[in-house]
């Protein structure tokens, strides 16, 4: 048993740094968002559940010399954990407060998301009009070109009269067309795990750029989703036209990434063969399988 917890704590160590940076760093993501995005969820999952099940194998090591006999220990006498041991002792110790930590970051992080999400959308029932012409939208009256989407039970899709100003009305269709992708497909839900993520451990370099290299990839999908509906130039424009009113002080890696997407969606690169693309979503199947195949090891 203490083998298998040394393998899930490698395999942990190395999905939340060396993997999670390659992965990062790599440019096939952009060829292929959704198995990306995929594997990044696999990498995100197994990540935690391999550091936490790394403490708790190794807490029940002395229990048996594999998990079935660890199971039939503990199931025929429950307290025999307590006489694992000091250093097991504080394995498992570990392992619980790994645990409380990771669900106290995640829930922190989605209670914070929900309070706002939902102060901002009680501000546009009193600052926006809804939008006759498009069910479900809603213009602010604000100088400045901003379009957005607000999910959850109240979703919104939000422009600016700035905005119907600023772009004619095959662009304004082409951003509804984005901004619905991202609403359709719940991308705040693939990014809030990684915000969390990132929160977990903010030291860890792998961990924070987990997450805006996911943030990047539900932008790359959003816009391939709408690319396919609309013309790719006039998306390509109208997102500089939104994207562009960004405040001065924006970091100008705001501005480099939003430069590659206009490139990727004038110019999109080849996507992956069909047999790269079915490796990838079987690769992230597989990783997710590797926790249970480590703890067969005797």
């Amino acid at each position: 048993m203490e083998v298998a917890a040394l393998g899930l704590l490698v395999l942990g160590v190395g999905l939340a740094e060396p993997v999670s940076r390659a992965l990062a760093d790599a440019r096939w993501p952009a060829r292929d968002p959704v198995g990306a995005l995929l594997v990044w969820q696999s990498v995100g999952l197994v990540g935690g559940l391999a550091l936490v099940g790394a403490c708790a194998v190794y807490g029940i090591a002395p229990l048996g010399p594999d998990l079935r006999s660890v199971l039939a220990v503990l199931g025929a006498d429950p307290g025999a954990v307590l006489a694992v041991g000091p250093s097991h002792l504080l394995g498992l110790a570990l392992g619980l407060g790994l645990v409380c930590w990771l669900l106290g970051v995640t829930a922190a992080t989605t209670l914070r998301t929900l309070r706002a999400r939902r102060r901002h959308c009680d501000l546009l029932d009193v600052l926006a009009t809804p939008w006759p012409a498009v069910p479900g939208t809603h213009v602010l009256d604000h100088a400045a070109p901003v379009a957005y989407c607000l999910p959850g039970r109240r979703s919104r899709l939000v422009l600016s009269v700035g905005t119907l100003r600023a772009l004619d009305p095959a662009q304004v269709v082409a951003v509804l067309a984005h901004e619905r992708a991202h609403l359709r497909e719940r991308h705040d839900l693939v990014v809030l795990p990684f915000v969390a993520w990132g929160a977990t451990a903010p030291f860890v370099p792998g961990m924070v750029r987990a997450q805006i290299a996911v943030a990047a990839l539900v932008e790359m999908r959003a816009d391939d989703v709408a690319a396919a509906h609309t013309r790719p130039a006039e998306l390509a424009c109208a997102l500089r036209t939104v994207g562009g009113a960004a405040p001065a002080a924006a970091l100008g890696s705001f501005v480099t990434a939003l430069d590659r997407r206009l490139d990727r969606i004038t110019s999109p690169p080849a996507p992956l063969p069909p047999p790269v693309s079915v490796l990838v979503r079987l690769a992230a199947a597989a990783l997710v399988a590797l926790p249970p195949l480590v703890l067969l090891v005797p």
